[in-house]
C-alpha cells in the first residue's frame, strides 16, 4: 500500500463526539443503500442493537415497528429512542431502515431524549 494515497471511508458518515449527562458519547451515523445505521455508545463497544423500520399499509396509517436484535429486551425507552428516530426519518420522505446501537451508561429518559436530539441535529436524511 502507497503511504502517500489517502483512503475515504466508502459510506456516508457523520462522526460526533459530545458530552450527555457528563458522559462522553461518541455519535457515528452511516448511510448506506437500503438502510441508516446509527452508533452510539459512551462504554466504547455497540451495546443494545434495535431493527426499526416503517411498514405501510393500503388500508391504514404507517405504523412503525421497532425489535431489538441484541441486547437488553427490558429497557421501554431504549425502544422508544428507536421509534422516535425511525419516525423521524419517515417524516423526512425515506423510507429506509434503521440499525440502532445504544451503548450507554444511562438509559433514563433524558439521556436517550438527549442521544435523539443528538442524532437528529446530525442527521443523514
Amino acid at each position: 500500500m502507497d503511504s502517500g494515497q489517502s483512503f475515504r471511508f466508502p459510506v456516508a458518515h457523520n462522526a460526533v463526539s459530545l458530552d450527555i449527562k457528563g458522559n462522553k458519547t461518541e455519535i457515528i451515523i452511516c448511510k448506506y443503500d437500503d438502510k441508516f445505521l446509527v452508533i452510539v455508545t459512551q462504554i466504547g463497544c455497540m451495546g443494545t442493537i434495535l431493527h426499526a423500520r416503517k411498514e405501510e399499509s393500503v388500508l391504514t396509517d404507517p405504523t412503525y415497528s421497532v425489535s431489538i436484535i441484541f441486547g437488553k429486551r427490558d429497557e421501554p425507552w431504549l425502544i422508544a429512542c428507536g421509534r422516535q428516530l425511525i419516525e423521524h426519518i419517515s417524516c423526512s420522505g425515506s423510507s429506509m431502515h434503521l440499525v440502532l446501537s445504544l451503548g450507554l451508561k444511562d438509559h433514563s429518559p433524558e439521556t436517550l431524549k438527549d442521544v435523539t436530539l443528538a442524532v437528529i441535529e446530525n442527521r443523514l436524511w
